[in-house]
């Protein structure tokens, strides 16, 4: 709680020096407030590739823990389910930093979102999306919602495939930092606290491509994620390399 009220005070003083912050500006506060909260859980990641330096994202999701180690290993916008905004500290995290909530329910609330990304991206400001639309135990990387990708195609902007996988002491499994299905929210976070030397391996492609069609890029980013994901699990297992895909 301590990081977290450092985190929104470091905000206050960014509102009060500059005014309303841009996409940018919230972009580098979330990095640097993801930074700051890993380090104090002592949560520990190794990124393989180089992150792109513009586009989109596109990553596999296992967790509310992938915010954190993404947000710290790349200035970007996240794009989340409405619901993310009610998750103890996340959703305050996420809100501040400029996230674009997407109510899936609501067929206006996804076309607004669409030009929101479209915008963020025509300027220059990364953005990362879970095309999965939930987290999984990580057994599988789920089929891809292709009209996350329509913002790039029309922005002309490439989309780079990404992975992320967990390791961590003892027992436990990368299946016990997941957080799917009808797990709740509150113990499982608590239970992940208690569990040693969480590790995140984050992995990037060479580089990100531009698409004729949404449909196309989905297809072939997931295709890219699927095998950067099994390169993850090698390494989370101390058998990967620093290479990228």
């Amino acid at each position: 709680m301590f990081s977290l009220s450092q985190c929104v005070a470091s905000y206050v003083v960014l509102r009060i020096a500059k005014g309303e912050p841009s996409k940018v500006e919230r972009a580098l506060w979330l990095h640097g407030c993801c930074t700051m909260v890993l380090r104090r859980l002592d949560f520990a990641s190794r990124v393989l590739g180089k992150p792109p330096q513009r586009g989109l994202i596109a990553s596999n999701h296992l967790s509310y823990l992938d915010i954190l180690f993404y947000g710290a290993t790349v200035p970007c916008v996240f794009v989340a389910k409405a619901e993310v905004r009610s998750w103890p500290m996340l959703g305050l995290l996420a809100s501040l930093g400029g996230t674009v909530f997407v109510d899936r329910r609501s067929a206006s609330s996804a076309v607004k979102a669409s030009a929101l990304i479209e915008d963020l991206l025509a300027s220059g400001v990364i953005v990362l999306v879970f095309p999965e639309g939930t987290s999984s135990d990580g057994s599988s990387v789920l089929r891809f919602y292709s009209s996350l990708f329509e913002p790039a195609v029309r922005a002309g902007v490439p989309a780079t495939a990404a992975a992320i996988g967990y390791s961590t002491g003892g027992d436990a499994t990368e299946s016990d930092l997941c957080y799917y299905g009808d797990i709740s929210f509150a113990p499982h976070l608590l239970s992940v606290l208690q569990l040693p030397a969480v590790t995140a391996t984050l992995r990037f492609a060479h580089s990100g491509g531009t698409f004729d069609s949404r449909k196309q890029a989905a297809a072939r980013v997931r295709e890219e994620v699927i095998a950067l994901r099994t390169a993850c699990r090698s390494a989370a297992a101390g058998e990967g390399d620093n290479r990228g895909l």
